[in-house]
């Protein structure tokens, strides 16, 4: 037994109060219409809330039926749809006879919206012994002259055909007489989706008769024929050569329907390369015409699939321009997603193409303000960065363009620059003197510090011969006056410092001279007034305005406390000398230029420790500092060596691990689209029910699957097996409570059903048995479910849903209400947790995404590390498995054992929300049987999913305790 009624109508109804039976019918026999109409609208949301009312049938159908108003009739298709049909032994109530006869009248009416409205309406009983009667009415509609009745009666002959189909054994023969007559596009339509479904051989007959004018059909019978032809050809493969130009022709239709179903069916049918190019130039239109982001998202997704088949990827590899055109438009997403999908289609004949719509690209962001910019320029950043690591042919015209990224305000485009530039200086020796001849040119205008420290350390790691000076000369220019803190005290004195006299001789300003003399103290200032006199004023009554002075950016990091930047331009100019003394003979020589590096470091020390920068120096800039002054001064061969040497040699192994790291993901991503071995097994259409791979299987099949699992991974045989609803089936009371109930979890992506078995193990007959469920969290109960009658030692089954719209830890408690012969009882049901690990997928992320996200979240939870494993490697892939979270942290960092142990790790919900942790562990080296201690901190922008995930991680530890 079920509690499962057919109903195809919902309604949603705030709680109502139960009215008075009498006063209903009260209202449905003596009020107006008004009163009518709101009264069966008040019945109709109570029918839905799990009312009974049996006797107002006989009521509706004396008073209510007869009256002629639409809006009743309307009301009343909805009333009858409802209502309980039958009696508690299962046979039809004897007043549905009168409101089948009304039903026969409705059929005849003169009015074309009753008849269509009633025709509908019929499509959804299911109750063979009210249909037969309306059988010769229905059949008369399909002649009436208006095509609203006609395309309905179409419907309502194939709902019952198919339900029923003693009631209308002719229905194929009389549809396919009626498609020949019909000129109507809807009428066609329905005709022919019914022939489909029962006729195939009639449907395909039709076809064939008026294949060549397929193009001219409206888009809504174009794409029933589409999917009659998939079936045919995927049922069966030899009639492919018989549709196929009929696929290609469709691919031109007027409607984006028709043509994204078309594409997606003729790659089904044809690998042949004109087939998937057709295809797939197809797709590429429908994403540049079409305005809605959610569809070029969508048709992105096909081509990216179709992009994985190996077959398809040599053909869609001449597309790589016609893809980039999708970059007109101004969602961030779809940039990224056409980007990643050109990168990788892009081969050796059409790089340079692509790299000149990059360049203009660029050059398109610079005047352009808009919130997704920055993101957009660091996404073409990298792309170019990518296009001329796989093709070095291309570096030398990137390296200009993405120079300029270096004095952009967006620091993450920049720092992406300099990563490029890092790897390429490394990796193409010949382009070093390019490179290095754009950086210097560059050095003055960047803007951040970050950027300059980074900038600062290549050129000090790469420069070689004439170009040192000119490193050194830049450096200078963009440091100012040495020493620094005598500058600044002329500065701050009112005298004019070297740069501003630079400055105002460029400026081709003659200097006017001070107009204010200072008096002994200080204290007061003179100042000219536009009559030529002298105005005092003294320096007691006015506020101390600081003027900002516009300072060379390198001092100004210094001025604002970043000496971390000094601690750099020390190392770099340690290395500029120790390489100049290698290259320049004269002894004199080499010493100017020691000593000038020298001041500038011991210069940038005594800033530090002077108190004009807002922060003093710190003891660890102030170390690296006197190492380097010590390195110059001594010139150990060990501490040249790790200066001239050993920096560059740690770069190259840095660069030659990402590179394995990213060799090995794409083996991975490889192994996952294995290609056929010689010993596997042979595939028989006729034996399976689809293919591993997309081409092979039922498209239709597939989206069945997806709905039913709510993940595109779940395959039909794992929904439909035994063994996977057993292990999500949850206990709510004990096998000695009256009432025994138990629940299936089965949890979509965006909603939970709860299917619950209730089984009654008295031998009593329990009425209005009603399953109460309330939710605690970010859960909301979508239904009330509907209260059932069990018989001694039945059962039935109930279902709920509920509505889930955040990644947080929900429960779901309630009880059982039933009541019996003397009195009402409640058994009250174990609590159903709701597992945040069902919402939650690995993701991946950069280091700096990640830093900047931990920097940005706000809510932090601290996990202490509590378990019984003794290895730090053992505990980091359980923690993984039973959170979801992917380690960011590169194997390689790992490897080894040294006592201690840190990782990054990342996720992302469904719902979009990220979540971060940091895993800090350590143990004894020396003590093997001693546990993992240390602890995990997690961030997440919302308090939910911190603390979610920090239950999560604690209720695993306790179970591999408790296992212990």
């Amino acid at each position: 037994m079920t509690s499962q009624v057919p109903c195809y109508t919902i309604i949603n109804s705030p709680d109502l109060e139960v009215p008075n039976e009498m006063q209903l019918k009260q209202d449905l026999e003596k009020g107006d219409t008004n009163v009518k109409i709101e009264t069966l609208k008040r019945v109709i949301k109570l029918l839905l809330n799990g009312e009974r009312y049996p006797g107002l049938i006989m009521t509706i159908i004396r008073f209510v039926l007869p009256v002629q108003n639409h809006t009743i009739k309307k009301l009343l298709l909805i009333f009858w749809e409802i209502v309980p049909k039958t009696s508690a032994d299962g046979k039809l109530l004897q007043e549905m006879i009168l409101v089948c006869d009304a039903y026969r009248k409705d059929l005849q009416h003169p009015n074309e919206f009753l008849r269509g409205s009633t025709l509908r309406f019929l499509c959804k009983l299911k109750e063979p012994e009210l249909l037969e009667p309306l059988m010769p009415a229905i059949r008369a509609c399909l002649d009436h002259r208006h095509s609203y009745v006609r395309r309905n009666a179409v419907l309502a002959i194939f709902t019952i055909y198919k339900n029923f189909d003693w009631l209308v054994p002719d229905g194929p023969e009389l549809i396919a007489s009626f498609l020949d007559t019909q000129q109507d596009m809807s009428c066609k339509r329905n005709a022919f989706l019914m022939l489909l479904h029962a006729d195939q051989e009639r449907a395909l007959n039709y076809l064939a008769s008026c294949i060549d004018q397929v193009h001219t059909f409206g888009d809504i019978l174009q794409l029933v024929i589409v999917e009659l032809i998939y079936k045919v050809c995927h049922a069966n493969p030899a009639e492919r050569s018989r549709f196929i130009r009929c696929i290609y022709n469709l691919l031109n239709s007027s409607s984006n329907a028709v043509r994204y179903e078309s594409a997606g069916t003729l790659i089904t049918l044809s690998l042949a390369p004109t087939a998937i190019k057709a295809a797939a130039s197809c797709y590429i239109e429908l994403v540049v015409k079409e305005s809605d982001n959610n569809v070029k998202l969508i048709v992105l997704d096909r081509l990216v699939a179709m992009k994985e088949h190996e077959g398809m990827e040599k053909v869609m590899q001449d597309l790589v321009m016609d893809v980039l055109r999708v970059l007109a438009a101004p969602d961030i997403e779809v940039r990224r997603k056409t980007l990643a999908l050109a990168l990788d289609l892009v081969y050796s004949r059409n790089i340079g193409e692509m790299v000149l719509v990059l360049k203009k690209e660029v050059a398109k962001t610079h005047n352009v303000e808009h919130e997704d910019t920055g993101k957009y320029r660091q996404l073409l950043v990298r792309t170019l960065h990518t296009c001329s690591i796989k093709f070095p042919d291309v570096a030398g015209n990137v390296i200009p363009v993405l120079v300029e990224f270096l004095s952009d305000t967006n620091e993450l485009a920049a720092a992406d620059v300099l990563i490029f530039i890092r790897e390429a200086i490394q990796k193409f020796p010949a382009l070093r003197a390019l490179i290095i001849e754009h950086l210097i040119e560059a050095f003055p205008q960047i803007k951040s510090s970050k950027i300059h420290r980074a900038a600062v350390w290549i050129l000090g790691e790469y420069v070689e011969g004439p170009q040192i000076l000119e490193v050194i000369a830049v450096i200078q220019q963009t440091l100012g006056d040495v020493p620094m803190v005598e500058a600044e005290q002329r500065r701050l004195a009112g005298d004019q410092t070297e740069e501003q006299k630079q400055q105002q001789g460029s400026a081709g300003g003659t200097g006017t001279g001070s107009a204010t003399e200072g008096s002994g103290s200080g204290n007061a200032s003179n100042k000219v007034t536009s009559d030529g006199t002298y105005a005092t004023q003294s320096a007691y009554s006015l506020a101390p305005v600081t003027k900002a002075e516009k300072r060379p950016p390198l001092r100004q990091y210094l001025m604002d406390g970043d000496f971390f930047i000094g601690a750099a331009l020390s190392a770099t100019l340690t290395k500029l000398a120790l390489r100049y003394a290698e290259l320049q003979p004269e002894a004199r020589a080499q010493n100017r230029l020691t000593t000038q590096v020298m001041l500038i470091m011991s210069s940038i020390l005594h800033l530090g420790k002077s108190g004009f920068p807002s922060k003093p120096i710190t003891n660890d800039d102030t170390d690296r500092i006197f190492v380097c002054l010590r390195t110059l001064s001594e010139r150990t061969p060990e501490a040249v060596a790790v200066f001239t040497l050993f920096c560059r040699e740690a770069l190259g192994k840095m660069l030659d691990a990402q590179h394995d790291e990213d060799q090995r993901m794409l083996k991975e991503k490889q192994k996952a689209t294995a290609k056929v071995q010689p010993d596997d097994p042979v595939l028989f259409a006729q034996l399976s029910n689809g293919r591993d791979n997309q081409l092979g299987e039922n498209v239709f099949e597939s989206s069945l699957n997806q709905a039913l699992a709510g993940s595109k991974n779940a395959q039909l045989s794992d929904v439909a097996s035994p063994n996977s609803k057993l292990n999500k089936v949850t206990q709510l009371t004990g096998f000695s409570d009256p009432v025994y109930a138990e629940a299936y979890v089965n949890v979509n992506q965006y909603d939970i059903v709860l299917d619950v078995l209730i089984v009654n193990q008295t031998n009593d007959t329990l009425q209005n048995c009603t399953l109460e469920l309330a939710t605690l969290g970010d859960l909301k109960l979508v239904e009330r479910p509907h209260p059932v009658v069990l018989a001694p030692h039945d059962f039935c089954n109930i279902k709920a849903n509920v509505k889930v719209s955040s990644t947080e830890n929900g429960i779901i408690f309630g009880n059982i209400v039933y009541d019996t012969a003397l009195n009402t009882n409640v058994v009250v049901l174990n609590t159903i947790h709701i597992d945040i690990m069902d919402y939650i997928i690995p993701a991946s992320c950069t280091d700096t995404e990640f830093r900047q996200m931990w920097q940005d979240f706000e809510w932090e939870n601290k996990v202490t590390v509590n378990t019984s494993f003794t290895d730090l490697h053992e505990y980091l892939k359980h923690l993984l498995k039973s959170t979801n979270m992917k380690c960011l942290t590169p194997e390689k960092a790992l490897s080894g054992q040294c006592g201690f142990m840190a990782a990054n790790m990342y996720a992302k919900s469904i719902f979009g929300e990220n979540a971060l942790a940091n895993l800090s562990i350590e143990k004894p080296v020396d003590d093997p049987d001693s546990k993992v201690t240390g602890h995990i901190r997690i961030r997440a922008k919302s308090q939910g999913m911190a603390l979610s995930l920090g239950d999560k991680i604690s209720s695993s530890q306790k179970q591999s305790v408790q296992a212990a």
